[in-house]
């Protein structure tokens, strides 16, 4: 084999190994296209009914999420795609509530057209509301969330030992009240016994 001959070889074999290895990381219910060397990837995920997110590569370029059943992206899914220059996820029935502020926050840093196409699908108060147009007062609720649960939890415990308290206090009261309600029948006992006593001696002195 002459030299013409191994670098043809070598220059089949990487390249095969480069497509190989593109669609390792190319998700399986998606289709990739790579988009020349050192552009990244195109990742078409459009049309597939995804409900949850895909393991995305590292170097996707172009993004397009748009027309699935998406609801929510976890929070952190979206932060290795730092070459990112477009990216579309219109048509999903977003539900707006505290777990699409990451997504939010994240549009607003890649793409603010995305941002304006993008539809809240729930609750009933943002539907069909812009991304973009969610004020503070409509996610503020996503800061309050955990003390409000967190203070649910300690009345409900304060409830709880209040209870247990009153109802030791209670039960030590009643077997005072008990102990003290024998002390006196016990008394008024000895004391009918004793006039009974009494009597029977004055009889047997008169008799005597």
């Amino acid at each position: 084999m002459n030299k013409t001959e191994f670098i043809a070889v070598a220059g089949f074999a990487l390249s095969l190994l480069f497509h190989m290895t593109r669609a390792e990381v190319c998700p399986p219910s998606c289709y990739c296209k790579s988009l020349g060397e050192m552009k990244g990837l195109l990742v078409d995920c459009s049309s597939r009914r995804l409900r949850e997110l895909p393991a995305l590569p590292s170097s996707t370029k172009r993004l397009y999420l748009h027309n699935n059943s998406l609801t929510s992206v976890p929070p952190g899914a979206l932060d290795s795609l730092h070459g990112l220059e477009e990216v579309r996820v219109f048509d999903n029935p977003w539900n707006c509530d505290c777990h699409i502020l990451y997504l939010k926050l994240w549009l607003e840093d890649i793409s603010a057209p995305s941002l304006e196409s993008t539809r809240c699908a729930s609750p009933a108060p943002v539907r069909m509301k812009a991304l973009r147009q969610l004020t503070g007062n409509e996610l503020g609720v996503c800061k309050r969330l955990l003390p409000i649960k967190c203070l649910e939890f300690f009345w409900r415990d304060l409830i709880l030992i209040a209870g247990a308290i009153i109802a030791l206090i209670l039960v030590a009261w009643a077997l005072k009240f008990s102990k003290k309600l024998v002390c006196q029948i016990n008394l008024s006992l000895y004391h009918c016994k004793g006039r009974l006593l009494g009597r029977h001696t004055s009889k047997n002195h008169k008799i005597l």
